[in-house]
Order: C-alpha cells, then structure tokens, then sequence
C-alpha cells in the first residue's frame, strides 16, 4: 500500500500519491497545452492514491477521469479520448505493461508510468512496452504535473505547423525516407508508424547523421527534462525505434550506438 503524505495543498510537494494514469489525443492527434488544460485518465486501484492524485490534478486545473482497473481505463479510452494516461504497473487483472502494450498498438497516445521503485527491471520493461516517462512512487504533485507537462510538449511540437518559406524535399537515408515538414518516415515506400517520442529521436539523430549525441545531449533536446532525466528513457526509445526501422534491430545501420559515447544516425 502507498501513502500518501498530508498536505493543506493539494498542488504541494507534499502530496504524494501513487499514479497510474491514461492520455489518449485529440481527433487532430495533438494535445492541448495552453489556454486549455489536459484531460488526464488516471488508472489506479488504491483508492486512497486514486483520490488523492485526482484531487490533486483537479487543483492544477486538469480534468480527471479516475478509474480502477486497466479494463475500465481501455474502455475508458475507447469512448471518451483523454489528452494524457498516467499509468500504475501493478494493476488488478490486467497488469500496467499490458494495458500500456494496448494502448500503444493503437496510436500514439502519450503514456506515464507510475512504479513503486526505482527498479531498473520494472522501468526498463515499461518503458519498452511503450510508455513516454516514468515517475517513481509516491509520486509529488508537482512533479507529475511537470513530467504531463513535458510529454505534451514532446507531443505537441512534433506536429506543429513550420515557418515560412520552401518546403524541404524529404531526405533519403538508404532505404529510409524522412519527410521533415509532413513527419512522414516511410521505408521501401511504406510508412512506418511512429510514437511521437521514437519521431523526435529520430529526427534529432538525422538532423546531423555521422554526429554523436550523448544521451544527456538527447534527453535535452528530445525530452526536454534534463533536470529530471533518466538514460533509460533514451535507450528504451531507440530500442523500440530500431525495432520500426532497421531490418535486424540486432545490427542497427540506422541509429547505431557508440559504446561510452551515445548513438549516432549512420553513417549508412
């Protein structure tokens, strides 16, 4: 059973409850950030937690649908679309890595985890079951509002409008083909479907092929959090990216790692 710890103040560091919570996107497939708070779908069965962090999301201006089990949140999803999931792994029933595999096999939605322990076990297979960040229990208010915060960022500006001027020809790497300004990446002429994250790697790693980028350096640019960063972001995401692109994930051509170092794009 988490605690959580009193507070007068919902939205204070105090306020610790266990997450596990759910984002689905919008009809357009961006989420909104300003001027229009999140929807959160929190999937959480301690009731005490569940309460507790609902209340405390609901101070910070975002609507909360709050429910038990990893069932009712699919369904949840299935018929009314939240901005972002905060998720808990140890679930009822169906456990947290099987309803984050279900909700990434069917788009893009972001994903936080919550998971008791800073457990690289727990967190690496989370991760690699799709989920965008983790947040290690009891969770602090703030602190889950800043990691919601910055997956919406992440997803929001993958898809933003560019400036003005010519539109770019998309790059052909190989077989792989980048389309910068529709953020299309196909391979062989198929398009390869892309989480928002796996996208902003990829193009931060092509942006400069031959370029090693440390994975302080990637955490930075692609998941805007490097006060908070942990690797295993870094390397879960280019482990699911390399299972999209490369034709043996094993002997990655595309995103190659330099042991020490950090990973580069190339060369091909």
């Amino acid at each position: 059973m988490t605690q959580l710890a009193p507070s007068a103040d919902p939205g204070e560091a105090g306020w610790s409850p266990v997450v596990r919570c759910g984002l689905s996107g919008r009809p357009d497939g961006r989420a909104a950030i300003v001027g229009d708070m999140p929807r959160v779908l929190l999937i959480e069965d301690d009731q005490a937690v569940r309460d507790g962090l609902r209340l405390a999301l609901t101070y910070q201006g975002h609507t909360v649908d709050a429910v038990e089990t990893g069932e009712e949140g699919l369904a949840r999803l299935a018929g009314d679309p939240a901005d972002v999931v905060v998720l808990d792994l140890m679930l009822p029933g169906m456990d947290g890595f099987e309803v984050c595999r279900r909700i990434r096999a069917a788009g893009d939605l972001p994903i936080i985890m919550l998971t008791a322990r800073n457990d690289d076990i727990d967190v690496v297979a989370g991760l690699e079951a799709g989920a965008d960040d983790y947040v290690v229990k009891p969770a602090q208010a703030r602190v889950l509002e800043a990691r919601i915060r910055a997956v919406l960022r992440r997803t929001s500006t993958s898809g933003e409008p560019r400036g003005p001027g010519a539109k770019p020809d998309p790059e052909r790497h190989g077989d792989l083909t980048i389309d910068r300004e529709g953020l299309v990446v196909s391979k062989h002429g198929t398009v390869i479907g892309l989480a928002p994250t796996e996208l902003r790697l990829l193009l931060e790693l092509s942006s400069s092929p031959g370029r090693v980028l440390s994975r302080q350096q990637l955490l930075e640019s692609v998941w805007d959090q490097g006060y908070l960063g942990d690797s295993r972001l870094v390397d879960a995401c280019v482990q699911r990216l390399r299972a999209k692109i490369e034709d043996d994930p094993a002997k990655p051509v595309y995103v190659q790692t330099l042991r020490g170092f950090g990973y580069r794009f190339g060369p091909l």
